[in-house]
C-alpha cells in the first residue's frame, strides 16, 4: 500500500516454525539449516544427512558447568534447549549476552549467533517493586524484548527520570506496570504504555532483575551505547535466528548490512523507544531491492505490517538505506 495512515493487521493466529530434523545417530541437529543464496533468496536445504550439525556451548551467566546445545531455529527453541541442558524451566530465561556473562547491552543476543559464540543465558533473580513519578513526558528508557515475551530495560538515558531511581537497572524485565501484567507484550507495545502514562502523577513497576554471581555485583550501568561496534560475529559466518521460518547460516554481515542496520536500530529507538537488531535487519533485507519510499512501505506492510509504523519514520528508514548504500555514513 501506498505511504498513508496505515491500518494494523491482525496476528497471525498460528505462527510457522520448522521443524528439526534428525542429523546423524538420531541427534537433533541444525535440521533446518540452509546455506543463503547471495541474492538473499535461499537455497532449497541439502538433504539431512548432509547438513551440519552445529553445536553451541553454554553456561548460566551467574555460573555454571558448561552444556552443549543444538537443533534449534529459533529464540525460543534456543531457551528451550538452554532450560533442558540445566535442567530450568525456560521461563526462568530473560535473555542471553554473547561471550561475556556480564549484562553487557552491546553482546546482547539478537537475531545472529557467530558459529563459534558462546552463549551465557541469565535467568530470574530478585523481584522488585518501585513507584516512579513521572515528571517529564520522556522517562528515559530504551525497551527491547528476549524474542519469547519478557520485555527489559536496554538503555537508561543518563539525567533522565528513571536515572534518578536508582533501584532501576538495565537488564530489569518488565513484569507488571501499574498492576497490569504485561508478559508476553511486545517491546514496542511496553514502550507505548510507559509514554502514555499520564505526567505529574506516580505509577508503579514491578521488575525481575537477572540473577548476579558475586563478583558482578557492581554500580549500575546504563546499557549499550547507541552508536559504535557492536559486532559479535567471528568472521566465519553466522546463525541468522527468525521468528518465522528456518534459521539459515549466513556469511558475515557486509559493510553496508552493518551500518544500515544500526541507523536502522538507532531510528526504531528515536521513533519509537526501542532496540531490536533482528528487527532493524529485517527492514534492511526488505529495504534492499526497493526502487522507491511507496514500494518499501508496502513490502514493510506485508512483511511487518502489526507493527503500523508512521509514514515519517519509513521515510527516514527509506534514507538510512539509501545512505548506506550510498556510503555516506
Amino acid at each position: 500500500m501506498p505511504l498513508g495512515p496505515w491500518r494494523k493487521k491482525k496476528q497471525s493466529t498460528k505462527e510457522h516454525l520448522v521443524e528439526n530434523e534428525e542429523v546423524g545417530g538420531g541427534h537433533a541437529g541444525a535440521g533446518s539449516l540452509a546455506k543463503s543464496a547471495v541474492n538473499g533468496a535461499g537455497l532449497p536445504p541439502p538433504p539431512a544427512n548432509l547438513r551440519p550439525k552445529l553445536v553451541f556451548h553454554t553456561q548460566l551467566a551467574h555460573g555454571s558447568p558448561t552444556g552443549r546445545i543444538e537443533g534449534f531455529t529459533n529464540v525460543k527453541e534456543l531457551y528451550g534447549k538452554i532450560a533442558e541442558a540445566f535442567n530450568i524451566s525456560p521461563p526462568e530465561i530473560l535473555f542471553c549476552t554473547l561471550n561475556t556473562h556480564k549484562i553487557d547491552m552491546d553482546k546482547l543476543l539478537g537475531g545472529q549467533i557467530g558459529l563459534e559464540d558462546f552463549i551465557f543465558a541469565h535467568i530470574r533473580g530478585i523481584k522488585k517493586e518501585v513507584e516512579v513519578h513521572k515528571t517529564e513526558d520522556a522517562l528515559g528508557l530504551t525497551i527491547t524484548d528476549n524474542g519469547a515475551g519478557y520485555a527489559f530495560i536496554k538503555r537508561i538515558k543518563e539525567g533522565s527520570v528513571v536515572d534518578g531511581v536508582k533501584v532501576i537497572c538495565v537488564g530489569d524485565h518488565v513484569e507488571c506496570i501499574n498492576g497490569r501484567n504485561i508478559v508476553g507484550t511486545r517491546h514496542y507495545e511496553v514502550a507505548r504504555m510507559l509514554k502514555e502514562l499520564p505526567r505529574d502523577k506516580s505509577f508503579t513497576l514491578k521488575l525481575v532483575e537477572p540473577m548476579k554471581a558475586f563478583e558482578m555485583l557492581e554500580p549500575r550501568s546504563k546499557g549499550a551505547k547507541p552508536a559504535g561496534d557492536t559486532k559479535i560475529t567471528n568472521g566465519r559466518g553466522t546463525l541468522r535466528l527468525r521468528s518465522k521460518g528456518p534459521a539459515t547460516v549466513e556469511d558475515e554481515p557486509t559493510e553496508f548490512e552493518e551500518k544500515a542496520v544500526q541507523k536502522v536500530d538507532d531510528l526504531l529507538e528515536s521513533y519509537m523507544g526501542i532496540r531490536d537488531t533482528e528487527l532493524a535487519a529485517t527492514m534492511v533485507e526488505v529495504g534492499r531491492d526497493k526502487k522507491n519510499p511507496d514500494e518499501f512501505a508496502m513490502a514493510l506492510d506485508e512483511t511487518l505490517g502489526d507493527f503500523a509504523f508512521p509514514d515519517e519514520f519509513v521515510f527516514d528508514v527509506w534514507g538510512a538505506i539509501g545512505d548506506a548504500k550510498q556510503g555516506r555514513f
